[in-house]
């Protein structure tokens, strides 16, 4: 039987991590969801696939301990031990053929505890990492909310800070290119001054980083699903969307659907065409968002060459390096998955020319990848893994809240206050549930509802 108008159904477009989050936080409230997803799957921008008995993540996804919205929803699907989170943030930085870096924590409050790490990293001379602290400093005196930042770059405020090009590459490109999936010149101060106050200069366990220990689509496909369907929603997959309409109702493969209310938790360049004009008169501004790729170099190699589970380099085509072989049931050898950041340079390579160059820059920073057998490569492409967050995108960001009473978005893209991160995603998707129940029942945000 098809949910109708007053029972409290609530009909969420998109199974991603917005998606997901706002049918969990609804269900808890007590009100009933059905998620319509177009795809075959759950997930989003964050899924699995089969590849040769290889189960390969579309993408390397990781969190930080300060995404607190995230290890909520890791809570509500019973999946918080499907993950492993670093006792101190600590990160190897390799070049090329010579000595690396290290950038550990100390057991100190923010934002003293990654000074000592900076002291001593060795891929910087005295004078940068002096300028470096200095610049750190000053980051955490910026507001990321004032609307000023969202107009400057990164890269200007950085060189206004005494930031040389040697300080660039090899502290605040790894970390904000990774972020915000943007060059610094290319990324908007405010939501990289955020990541760094929130991340880096904060709490000082922070940015302890955690890393999925199964795949994607066992943690936010199947998991989920039966997460749902167990709290009395429905999941319905290869259910596309072509027109929300008011009633309110949906059409779903062609045919009518009813709801009390909708929330529209798909990509901006989808929900553009979704969402009605008079719900959203300047959704057409939503195409300035653009957006950012991310390419993935995936290599299995005979035998082991990399003894951490991830790594960092410069100088260098890659920019992280994770070791997937347990996670993907790699029966022999290893399984390497590079993760390419603001790839517009790479997106339309073709696959042999990306061999060609990620292997060599593989064997010059794993000098044991020299001598192994590579047994399989492939190439993953998102074209369209974040928005384009680089100045102005912050005030093209949508409210959850639309003008109709029953339609709300959901989403990394909407005004979450967080980068287009997995961390967004769920944080979009407790808005637009709060918002939800109290349309519905005419009552604020409950415990498990409201964003973290």
């Amino acid at each position: 039987m098809t949910p109708g108008a007053g029972d409290g159904h609530v009909a969420i477009v998109g199974g991603g991590l917005a998606g997901i989050t706002a049918a969990l936080a609804l269900q808890e409230a007590g009100l009933r969801a059905t998620v319509y997803e177009a795809r075959p799957r759950l997930g989003g921008a964050t899924h699995s696939f089969e590849r040769d008995g290889l189960t390969v993540d579309n993408g390397q996804h990781i969190f930080l301990k300060c995404c607190t919205a995230y290890q909520g929803l890791l809570g509500r699907l019973g999946a918080a031990d499907k993950v492993r989170v670093q006792d101190r943030f600590d990160v190897r930085v390799l070049t090329p053929g010579g000595p690396g870096g290290r950038l550990r924590r100390a057991k100190a409050p923010g934002p003293l505890h990654l000074m000592p790490a900076l002291a001593r990293y060795a891929l910087l001379s005295p004078g940068d990492r002096l300028r470096a602290v200095r610049a750190s400093l000053a980051l955490d005196r910026l507001d990321p909310a004032d609307p000023a930042l969202d107009e400057s770059s990164m890269g200007g405020w950085l060189a206004a800070h005494g930031q040389r090009d040697r300080a660039r590459e090899a502290l605040w490109e790894l970390f904000v290119t990774a972020a915000l999936n943007m060059r610094l010149d290319d990324a908007a101060l405010g939501p990289a001054a955020f990541v760094c106050r929130t991340a880096l200069l904060g709490r000082s366990d922070a940015a302890d980083v955690g890393v999925p220990s199964v795949p994607l689509g066992e943690l936010h496909g199947t998991i989920a699903a039966a997460r749902i369907e167990e709290g009395g929603g429905r999941v319905r997959l290869g259910a596309k969307v072509t027109a929300i309409e008011d009633g309110p109702k949906l059409q779903v493969n062609g045919a009518p659907v009813s709801a009390d209310a909708v929330v529209v938790a798909v990509p901006h360049r989808v929900a553009s065409s979704l969402v009605p004009e008079d719900a959203c008169p300047d959704r057409a501004e939503w195409a300035g968002l653009g957006s950012s790729p991310i390419v993935n170099v995936h290599v299995v190699y005979d035998r082991p060459v990399l003894d951490e589970p991830f790594v960092a380099a410069i100088d260098s085509p890659v920019q992280w390096v994770f070791d997937r072989t347990a996670i993907s049931g790699v029966p022999s050898g290893q399984y390497l998955a590079v993760s390419v950041s603001a790839a517009d340079r790479w997106i339309d390579t073709p696959t042999a020319e990306l061999r060609e160059v990620y292997l060599a820059a593989l064997e010059r920073l794993f000098p044991a990848a020299r001598s192994a057998r590579v047994t399989d490569f492939f190439v993953t492409r998102e074209r369209h893994a974040t928005f384009r967050q680089g100045p102005g995108s912050g005030a093209l960001r949508p409210a959850s809240a639309t003008r109709l009473p029953w339609l709300f978005l959901a989403g990394a893209w909407t005004d979450t206050g967080w980068p287009d991160t997995m961390e967004g995603a769920v944080r979009s998707g407790l808005s637009a549930a709060r918002l939800v129940r109290r349309q519905l029942t005419g009552t604020g945000a409950r415990a498990g509802v409201s964003p973290r």
